[in-house]
């Protein structure tokens, strides 16, 4: 194959795919100002120097171009007087599109026109013509291809001599298809078409997105044409863009040409109104804010492109309520949404709250081809404190009892016009004057607002009579800038103090007093009088004993003279820590009367009244000395210096005592008691001990201590004989009681033998039971069969003839128990019919349980009931009474309804099936 065999060509079908919108064509019956085109396009490569000229609007203003200037957004571009755009700077374009606003202004009639300018940028830009083969012409753009159509060629990368060599890179441009299109689908968009079909067949196909991966079968292709076709709408906001790739093999599948890579741009038309993030925004201004104050931003999205005026947003107010004081409050940037304040006044106190319907329209809020969306704007006018709290009279007036506290007496009520529960609207007050002891606050109703002038100190009538006071009210918060207290922020309060009948009061409480233990009955010890505070009447006060634990004292009644009633005793049981504790009253006359307590305490000086007690009362000793010794000690219910060291010494009387017993010092306190023989017999000694303590003058006691002399181990511990025999107890006594124990436990060996033999005796019985005995859950055997009813040794005669029938005489009839006879005629059971029926038997056993259950004669166990008692006659009673009936007349089938144990009888008498 001669060189250049082998390129592939693109054929790129536009339909209308570099205009903005399909189909669109400008029909002008008569003469309007604008340009030619809603939207041009171009195609530009990626490389721009300055100065180069990309493309040309046109623009028709009726009249004459004069007076028309152009003007672009985008700083990189410029547009000439004769609508030629040109770039500002040389410069490197990405491979994407990009989109910027034309716009022509006649500022002779102040009007504006604007067009969208797209530029789809490629790696290079394609020849006008293709390359020439030797000896055959290549076909060109104008030639093989309708006026619309590019014939573009691709690289190649061996001649026909083998040699590799590389050539120029070509790549194709964007392919762009306008969204929204209503067809006919398929539309072709491209033909693609390699110079090798001539030699042999081709095969085309893509791959991407769009075509063999989802969304799939958005693109297609005719395998042996090569021509691309788009089978549905577009939806920019879906896919902005898709890339393709293109190959071409043979038959067999083998690769023709190298794969090409498409890319598919979705132009963008406004096909989506603008939305707002919030259908209702909340928004706060204080009121009296300065023109220009920020309130609140409003956003709206639009879904198409935001390069392109189809997707730039423009803000408008459209409606304010209520339109006071002006019906152009407020105001908002069209572009960013920010609504500010515009004009002044506003009052809160006026209107609280203004709604702003503001509505954002794409195409840069072009009204007449952009569309619009609405939303809610609640501005809330916020209070600030411009209005400051007055009391509603300049004075007032309030009385309260003397010595009474937490007792409202007046309720300062305020006006407020700034909002209520607010910081501006709390009410906080101050007493400036007329209270230095700080006896008066004032505390504010969170609901009413009101100041309650309340009592934290009790006043004295004797001390003020009445308080002049001077309140001022602020708020929690302070004033706005520019506002001035109101003089009615201040008010006066009279404040009158009642007397009431107080209570006396002693001076001295708790009164300390001290003195000896011991003093006489009748002695004076002090005067314990109380104080009436109120001086301005005359009312006299009497004393009397409210405690008094041991009943020691006496109290005057008029002037609270205390005097001794019994000897006080520091040792008492009521004395705490040296101190007797007693309280009196004291009441006045007055009306009502009041009384008050005081406290008397008296501290008792400890005398030496009592001799010291020997400790322990009791001991033992070994019979024989060096052994072990008793330590004595002593008890003195005194107090230092009464108490120790005390002196321990052995009476002269009896001669005995001296004789056998010895008392060594220890200290002061302690010494010891031991055996001056050398043995003494074993038993029980009382040995006096003379005890004197240190007091002055001192106190002696002679005191027993009993112990107990006993023989010893080698350890010096009693041992057990000779502890009995110390206690008395000698070896007869011993032998006795040892015999005692032995009687004691023969006994209950034979009360348990003869318990035993009575159980089995109760047992050899069958069917006489000892009447002591309980019936209840034993086993008694029926199935002895004798000689006769006449040979038996039972006695039958306990079972029906009891010994006494006092207790059934009254008895109601009914159900008896085994100890019991029917007394009268009274029927034994209750009459049955003629004709058995299958509940009756239920019904006869039912009456009997309640018969038995109410009866007030039963006992408190269970017992057994007797329904067929006969009387005194044979126990066994006579059955020639019995007699069958050879008669068939009488029906026994009753008898299967009676249950399983009746069936046996059933089967006899009923008739049962003949086998």
């Amino acid at each position: 194959m001669t060189i250049g065999s082998g390129t592939l060509l693109v054929l790129l079908s536009v339909y209308g795919s570099l205009r903005a919108h399909d189909g669109n064509l400008t029909v002008r019956a008569a003469c309007k100002p604008g340009f030619s085109e809603e939207t041009y396009t171009a195609l530009i490569s990626q490389s721009v120097l300055q100065g180069e000229k990309l493309l040309k609007v046109k623009f028709s203003s009726c009249s004459s171009t004069k007076g028309v200037q152009y003007e672009t957004n985008n700083l990189d571009f410029k547009v000439g007087a004769d609508g030629t755009i040109f770039a500002a700077r040389e410069m490197q374009l990405p491979p994407r599109q990009i989109a910027f606003m034309v716009t022509a202004w006649d500022y002779q009639a102040m009007e504006r026109w604007d067009a969208i300018v797209r530029l789809l940028v490629g790696e290079k830009i394609f020849p006008r013509s293709v390359h020439k083969q030797k000896g055959k012409k290549s076909a060109s753009l104008e030639i093989m291809q309708p006026p619309n159509d590019m014939l573009l060629p691709w690289p190649q990368h061996q001649n026909s001599n083998g040699l590799r060599r590389q050539k120029r890179d070509w790549v194709i441009p964007p392919i762009n298809v306008p969204e929204n299109s209503r067809g006919p689908f398929p539309q072709q968009l491209v033909r693609i078409r390699s110079d090798k079909d001539n030699d042999i067949p081709i095969r085309y196909s893509i791959t991407g997105v769009g075509a063999d991966q989802p969304p799939m079968e958005v693109f297609n292709i005719d395998s042996m044409s090569g021509r691309m076709y788009v089978t549905r709408p577009m939806d920019r906001e879906e896919r902005a863009s898709y890339h393709l790739r293109a190959h071409a093999v043979d038959m067999n599948g083998n690769k023709v040409e190298n794969p090409i890579d498409l890319y598919i741009y979705v132009i963008d038309m406004n096909d989506n109104r603008p939305e707002f993030i919030n259908q209702v925004y909340n928004g706060s201004v204080d009121e009296g804010s300065k023109p220009g104050t920020y309130v609140m931003t409003v956003t709206a999205n639009d879904a198409d492109d935001s390069t392109t005026a189809n997707g730039m947003v423009r803000y408008r107010i459209v409606t304010q309520t209520p339109q006071s004081p002006s019906q152009n409050m407020f105001t908002i940037n069209s572009e960013t949404g920010d609504i500010v304040t515009v004009a002044a006044g506003l009052d809160r106190e006026k209107v609280q709250q203004y709604t702003v319907i503001v509505q954002a329209t794409d195409m840069e809020g072009n009204l007449n081809y952009g569309l619009s969306n609405t939303a809610t704007a609640i501005i809330t006018v916020t209070d600030v404190n411009d209005n400051p709290p007055e009391f509603t009279t300049s004075t007032y007036a309030g009385e309260v009892p003397e010595n009474r506290v937490e007792v409202v007496v007046a309720n300062l009520t305020v006006m407020d016009r700034d909002q209520p529960h607010s910081p501006n609207w709390n009410a906080v007050y101050r007493i400036i004057s007329g209270d230095p002891s700080g006896h008066f606050s004032i505390r504010t109703d969170p609901v009413t607002n009101e100041g309650m002038v309340t009592v934290v100190k009790a006043v004295d009538y004797e001390m003020n009579r009445a308080f002049m006071l001077t309140v001022m009210v602020s708020n929690q918060a302070p004033l706005a800038s520019g506002i001035q207290m109101s003089f009615q922020s201040t008010a006066g309060v009279t404040i009158s103090v009642m007397d009431i009948n107080e209570a006396p009061y002693f001076p001295s409480n708790h009164k300390l007093i001290r003195l000896e233990e011991g003093v006489p009955m009748g002695t004076v010890l002090t005067t314990f009088s109380a104080v009436d505070p109120d001086r301005f009447m005359q009312q006299a006060v009497r004393y009397s004993k409210l405690s008094d634990p041991a009943n020691w004292l006496n109290i005057n009644a008029t002037n609270g003279q205390i005097t001794t009633a019994a000897v006080l005793d520091r040792e008492s049981v009521y004395i705490k820590n040296n101190v007797y504790e007693a309280t009196f009253l004291a009441a006045d006359n007055g009306i009502p009367p009041a009384s008050g307590t005081g406290t008397l305490q008296i501290y008792l000086i400890d005398i030496n009244d009592n001799a010291p007690e020997l400790l322990p009362k009791e001991a033992q000793v070994c019979e024989k000395p060096n052994l072990n010794v008793i330590n004595i000690t002593a008890a003195d219910a005194d107090i230092d210096p009464n108490i120790g060291p005390y002196v321990f010494e052995l009476p002269f009387m009896p001669s005995a005592v001296r004789k056998n017993w010895t008392i060594t010092r220890l200290n002061g306190d302690y010494a010891q008691l031991s055996l001056r023989i050398m043995y003494l017999e074993a038993g029980m000694y009382d040995v006096p001990i003379i005890v004197t303590d240190s007091g002055n003058p001192p106190l002696s006691n002679m005191s027993i201590i009993k112990v107990k002399v006993c023989p010893c181990d080698e350890n010096g511990d009693c041992t057990t004989i000779g502890a009995v025999a110390a206690a008395g107890l000698g070896t007869g006594a011993i032998v006795a009681i040892l015999i005692c124990i032995v009687i004691l436990l023969t006994m209950v060996l034979l009360f348990v033998v003869w318990m035993k033999r009575r159980e089995k005796e109760r047992h050899t019985k069958q069917l006489l039971i000892d009447p002591e005995d309980d019936v209840r859950d034993n086993i008694l055997k029926y199935d002895e069969e004798g000689g006769g009813e006449e040979d038996q040794d039972y006695d039958l005669s306990q079972l029906q003839q009891p010994e006494t029938m006092d207790h059934v005489l009254n008895k109601a009839p009914g159900v008896r128990r085994v100890d019991e006879r029917p007394v009268g005629a009274e029927p034994q059971y209750p009459i049955r019919p003629v004709v058995p029926h299958p509940g009756d038997i239920g019904d006869f056993i039912n009456e009997g349980l309640r018969a038995a259950d109410n009866d007030p004669t039963a006992p408190p166990y269970d017992s057994l009931l007797v329904f067929d008692y006969e009387g005194s006659g044979s126990t066994a009673g006579s059955v020639s009474s019995l007699n069958s009936s050879s008669s068939g007349d009488q029906d026994y089938d009753y008898l299967n309804d009676w249950g399983p144990r009746f069936k046996k009888l059933a089967d006899m008498y009923g008739g049962g099936d003949e086998d």
